[in-house]
């Protein structure tokens, strides 16, 4: 006697901004049993605080809505049923206009919704917002929903709460919810898990990566791949990509169940076809962690560009001009950053790589020392600097920043309610048996690779990386694609080395976290994004590309590991 079929989840929304056409191609490309759509991250919950600002009605995403237009219909005629969190700060409103738009259209849905995760919001704060589980979701489902939005959920349980409902899984089955979220976090950022920012994008035409899906059985395994016929590549080393994104050790805990990494086993299962298995979970921990963005004050940048002969002479005397404007002006901006790009080249042959970049960067609780002040600065300078002054744009006014603040509250605070289609409202139980979360004994290491000859070369060369920001932490998962050098990589990139090859980790806490069914090391730094993504901290504020920088880093390789000696 076989068991239930599988639950074939699909994604198609990474973030709020994602590829509109996606959620049409995805209901028409293939056979699908629910659609997902992940709109919300720390950022956004801040923009859309924003928005409601200005328009109490809002709050939610409105893309969403205007996929919803032709999608609505086509999910109805195909059966799939959609969730999504693109109810933001107002789910019950996302609710309310998507009934009224599917009047509009002429087609019957049944919409149901989740709200609580809206908290208290603590003085001084825009937004503060608990995540919550997939519960909801699958009462929602359950109730006969065919579209269920959500506030602020984990990404993963827009995964967990249909495949809970199909299998009527209950709050103890954690190793099913646990292969669940791991299936879940690696749809949740849509093309990421089919060739999209992959390491090793040469290998594959990734020019338009198709959306995952994820075929989840009801022991909680699952298998990814994507419709026939769409662009990019699912393979071990995309879905591992995926895995070590934003996350840290091997216990990833969630509002359902805490899964734990360290036992998911990978399995190339035909083309385009990576099975899950072995995933083990464990009772979730007594909290939930909750998102709080505020307004952190003004921020401001000009860039200058620097050509040709005497860069760094160039650069300082802007500084130097730039010190005495804010003495003058009797206050300087309370942040100032200055960084210095050498884009130029000896010798160019076009202008362009001629020239270096200057950033100047400031921020302030104010408006005014990063607005007029530091605008009138630059501009007064225009005819009186460096030869060749200008810059890449006007100075502005300055805009506001945004700041994200990450807490744990009880989860017994938190109410977490499913308003059904037919306007019941049920309050969902909170897992009986909890568990504090605690870090796992380091595993053992594999045995050193043998001694041989080394040449000098990148990092990148044997192996990936994919990185990314929680708050003002950022991640780096560093994977390798065969055992050799997993037992070179789990030896040579300490944290000592770590940060030797990122010099900008000195000073910062650094822990490293071994995962050896993945082949893989995954790095957290904290405090490296400041306050986080809004604020605007870094050059590169979400850590997008800190791994890429990682795998540019030059160390000693064992030639028996490169495919070509360089």
């Amino acid at each position: 006697m076989t068991g239930p079929a599988p639950l074939r989840v699909g994604n198609a929304s990474g973030f709020y901004g994602d590829r509109f056409d996606a959620l049409r191609e995805m209901l028409t490309g293939g056979p699908l049993d629910v659609l997902t759509g992940d709109y919300l991250a720390e950022l956004t919950m801040l923009i859309l605080g924003r928005g409601r600002l200005k328009d109490p009605a809002r709050g939610y995403a409105s893309t969403f809505l205007r996929q919803l237009e032709d999608g609505l219909g086509l999910a109805h005629e195909r059966g799939v049923r959609i969730v999504a969190n693109a109810g933001g700060l107002n789910p019950a409103g996302l609710a309310d206009a998507i009934r009224e738009l599917a009047g509009k259209v002429g087609v019957p849905v049944r919409v149901a919704h989740v709200e609580g995760d809206g908290i208290p919001v603590p003085e001084g704060f825009l937004t503060a917002n608990a995540y919550l589980g997939g519960a909801g979701i699958a009462a929602c489902l359950r109730a006969g929903a065919e579209v269920v939005v959500t506030g602020r959920v984990t990404d993963a349980a827009l995964v967990t709460g249909p495949a809970a409902a199909h299998f009527g899984w209950g709050p103890e089955d954690h190793d099913a919810l646990a292969g669940a979220v791991v299936a879940g976090h690696v749809l949740e950022c849509g093309t990421q898990a089919t060739g999209g920012n992959y390491a090793f994008f040469r290998e594959h035409d990734v020019r338009r990566p198709g959306f995952p899906v994820a075929e989840i059985h009801a022991d909680g395994s699952s298998v990814i791949t994507k419709h026939d016929g769409t662009g990019g590549v699912v393979d071990l080393g995309t879905v591992t990509a995926q895995l070590l994104y934003e996350t840290g050790g091997a216990r990833y805990a969630g509002p359902d169940v805490t899964a734990r990494l360290d036992t998911v086993t990978l399995t190339q299962d035909g083309p385009d076809r990576v099975a899950i298995t072995g995933v083990r979970g464990e009772a979730p921990p007594p909290t939930l962690k909750a998102g709080l963005t505020r307004l952190g004050g003004w921020r401001n940048e000009v860039v200058f560009v620097l050509t040709g002969l005497d860069i760094e002479a160039k650069a300082a005397l802007v500084r130097a001009q730039f010190a005495d404007a804010f003495a003058r002006a009797g206050r300087q901006p309370e942040e100032v950053r200055w960084e210095l790009v050498r884009t130029d080249r000896a010798d160019a042959g076009t202008e362009e790589t001629a020239s270096a970049l200057l950033r100047l960067v400031v921020r302030d609780r104010e408006q005014e020392p990063v607005g007029r002040a530091l605008s009138g600065a630059a501009i007064e300078l225009a005819l009186g600097s460096y030869p060749g002054f200008h810059v890449t744009a006007p100075p502005g006014k300055g805009a506001p920043y945004g700041v994200f603040e990450a807490r744990y509250v009880p989860a017994e605070d938190v109410e977490h309610v499913a308003v059904l289609p037919d306007g019941t409202r049920r309050t969902m139980e909170h897992p009986v048996r909890t568990l504090e979360l605690r870090d796992v004994e380091p595993p053992c290491l594999p045995p050193p690779l043998a001694p041989g000859p080394t040449v000098r070369a990148p990092l990148g060369r044997v192996a990936g990386a994919r990185s990314g920001d929680k708050g003002g932490d950022a991640n780096v998962g560093v994977w390798v694609r065969s055992d050799d050098a997993w037992r070179w990589l789990a030896h040579e990139l300490t944290v000592d080395r770590f940060r030797l090859l990122l010099p900008e980790t000195e000073g910062l806490t650094v822990v490293r976290h071994v995962l050896p069914n993945l082949r893989a090391l995954n790095f957290t730094v904290r405090g490296l994004l400041g306050e986080g993504v809004a604020a605007q901290h870094r050059f590169d504020p979400q850590a997008k590309a800190l791994g890429e920088w990682l795998r540019a880093r030059h160390l000693e390789i064992p030639m028996a590991l490169l495919e070509v000696p360089a």
